[in-house]
């Protein structure tokens, strides 16, 4: 039994396909930290506001996560048999349905912004700000939607170099657009936080023409044309429902319990709300690496079960474990270390926010540990080999047993904001050991291909 393989090819894979993604990750990365580095001169209502409009874009992002995951972990399997045909099929099936999620929420923010910001806090000002920028930032989500689908596919045909070139092109937009728009430059009148929204909508366009033109146009691998949108599979419709199903609710249980999370915190004031928007921030900085290996992790898991290689798997399995056991390491020390000249970046926020930014990141320091080895390996191997249920259901249970319950009562009984703060991590911790005994049973190589 080999705990470390010799194969190079793993290797060189796993980097390939991950630098890119990872790229792409901390690109868009930029582009959020660029709106929150920006609006953070307004001061801490402006800051919480955005913060809380942008929600809904977890949301909605978490959605499109479950319906972009279904695209590449089907489609990777059908890679590994050359099934370039059935991979066309699903990533038309994928994109109908992002494309209706995102014009239905769209709908629903723009009329009831007001509304749904105040379902986070009860903070008057954090609420006007925050339903300005939703009320322009939703026409982009189902832009954001499309775009997603769209570099899922790529990336299960292992094209992932596309996806950073994009979100780069976005990032540009983005920052330009938000100095003339936010702060009036050029003749433009100072918008504010409505300015930060019109600067990602537009910049979510330009995203979407981009990837657009080189999938329909571009692209000779897939060869994924306009004609194939509305081409109709039943088998394979049903394939996707069965397997994306659990795996999309999997990422609405996620989202709704980021959004409780803010709920939660949002009874500590609009402080504690900037703090959390700031360590937000800081934990995306430290996610892009794990995030760029775990999607490189799935797509070689996918095409090896494809190609009915499960022996090589397990021997991947294992050493996937120990490569992510030291990113968990090395991502706690580098949020420790670089906490303190990150939160500095925030010069506009109030003294206690700072201090509540601060307490907030010692505590992420500790719980990125286990994020770092226990997501992408759930991800990448067991979520990814084809389990998808098991994934939903240890998700559901640790957010509505464990974590949200232990976090109400701490925020009830008057617990320090970072108290409540590491009750809603607690998770990242406590899955570890749920991962390393599944992955280690390899029962979840699982083949969801049709012939």
């Amino acid at each position: 039994m080999k705990w470390i393989t010799r194969d190079r090819s793993y290797y060189r894979s796993l980097l390939t396909l991950a630098i890119p993604v990872a790229l792409q990750n901390l690109i868009t990365f930029l582009v959020s930290f660029a709106d929150n580095l920006m609006v953070n001169k307004l001061g801490d209502a402006a800051v919480s506001g955005v913060y809380m409009g942008n929600q809904m874009q977890t949301f909605i992002q978490m959605f499109t996560a479950g319906i972009s995951g279904a695209i590449l972990i089907i489609s990777a399997q059908y890679w590994g048999r050359k099934g370039e045909e059935q991979i066309r099929s699903i990533t038309a099936i994928g994109l109908r349905i992002a494309a209706l999620v995102g014009l239905i929420l769209a709908a629903v923010c723009f009329f009831l912004s007001s509304e749904i910001i105040a379902l986070f806090t009860d903070d008057a000002a954090v609420i006007s700000e925050g339903a300005i920028y939703l009320r322009f930032v939703c026409l982009s989500y189902p832009f954001f939607c499309i775009t997603q689908a769209l570099i899922a596919s790529m990336r299960s045909v292992e094209i992932t170099k596309i996806g950073m070139s994009v979100s780069l092109l976005s990032l540009f937009v983005n920052i330009f657009l938000n100095y003339v728009l936010i702060f009036g430059k050029l003749g433009f009148p100072a918008m504010g936080v409505k300015g930060a929204a019109i600067a990602t909508l537009l910049s979510r366009v330009v995203e979407t023409a981009a990837i657009g033109a080189y999938v329909f146009l571009y692209d000779k691998r897939l060869a994924f044309r306009f004609r194939h949108i509305l081409a109709a599979n039943k088998p394979l419709t049903r394939s996707f429902i069965k397997y994306g199903l659990p795996l999309t609710a999997g990422e609405i249980v996620w989202a709704v319990n980021m959004m409780c999370n803010s709920r939660i915190l949002g009874g500590y004031g609009a402080p504690v709300i900037t703090a959390a928007s700031v360590i937000n921030t800081l934990n995306t900085l430290a996610y892009i690496t794990i995030t760029g290996l775990a999607s490189a992790v799935g797509i070689i898991t996918g095409k090896t079960i494809g190609a009915g290689k499960r022996e090589l798997m397990k021997e991947y399995a294992r050493t996937t474990q120990i490569i992510f056991m030291f990113v968990g390491l090395f991502s706690g020390a580098l949020v420790y270390l670089i906490s303190t000249p990150f939160i500095n970046l925030y010069s506009g926020i109030s003294p206690e926010a700072a201090e509540q930014s601060m307490r907030f990141a010692r505590v992420l320091s500790v719980t990125i540990i286990g994020t770092g080895y226990q997501m992408p390996c759930l991800f990448g191997l067991v979520k990814s080999g084809g389990d998808i249920g098991f994934v939903f259901k240890n998700d559901t249970i640790f957010v509505f047993l464990i974590v949200l319950p232990s976090a109400i009562i701490a925020a009830h009984f008057g617990a320090p904001a970072w108290v409540t703060f590491a009750c809603l991590k607690c998770d990242q911790i406590l899955k570890c050991v749920v991962a390393a005994v599944k992955i280690n049973r390899f029962n979840w190589m699982k083949d969801l291909t049709r012939a």
